[in-house]
């Protein structure tokens, strides 16, 4: 009678993933065809990007009045705002498949004892939207400096010269 139950809710699993699979086919195909924009300096400059977040099309219009400086804030806001879009559009694309994986079954649901393994991911951590070299990237995680390193230079051997042949 288990055995029963067990092969069924299976054949269950198997068609709820067959269907899981098309969707995610038409899915990537979407994704693939998706782009965002992002404006900056009163919609003087536009930028856009293609699904993988590679700018593809960068515009000016009317920026004569712009410095260097100017220009290149108003480009990187440009992007950052298209960057915030495709994330947008990429999440309500993901949306449907989301909410199918969260019908089925874990595998701690199926198997007695066998833990849930969504509770141990990490927590995403956002990245920076600071430039290069600013404060805000100069400042090291604490938690990132190893202390139980050797000194390289105790472990290379001495300089060995011609003569010593």
């Amino acid at each position: 009678m288990a055995n029963e139950f067990l092969k069924t809710e299976l054949a269950s699993m198997m068609d709820e993933f067959q269907k899981q699979m098309t969707v995610l086919a038409d899915v990537q195909q979407r994704r693939a065809r998706l782009t965002a924009s992002g404006t900056a300096s009163q919609k003087r400059i536009t930028v856009t990007l293609n699904a993988d977040g590679v700018v593809i099309e960068t515009r000016f219009t009317d920026t004569d009045d712009l410095t260097h400086e100017e220009l290149a804030k108003a480009v990187t806001e440009a992007a950052q705002e298209a960057a915030a879009e495709l994330s947008r559009k990429t999440a309500d694309l993901m949306n449907p498949i989301q909410q199918q994986r969260g019908r089925m079954p874990k595998m701690s649901d199926l198997i007695e004892n066998f833990p849930n393994l969504d509770t141990h991911l990490p927590e995403l951590i956002p990245a920076s939207l600071a430039p290069p070299n600013s404060p805000e990237r100069q400042q090291h995680d604490p938690g990132m400096v190893f202390t139980d390193v050797e000194d390289l230079d105790d472990l290379r051997p001495s300089r060995i010269s011609a003569d010593d042949w």
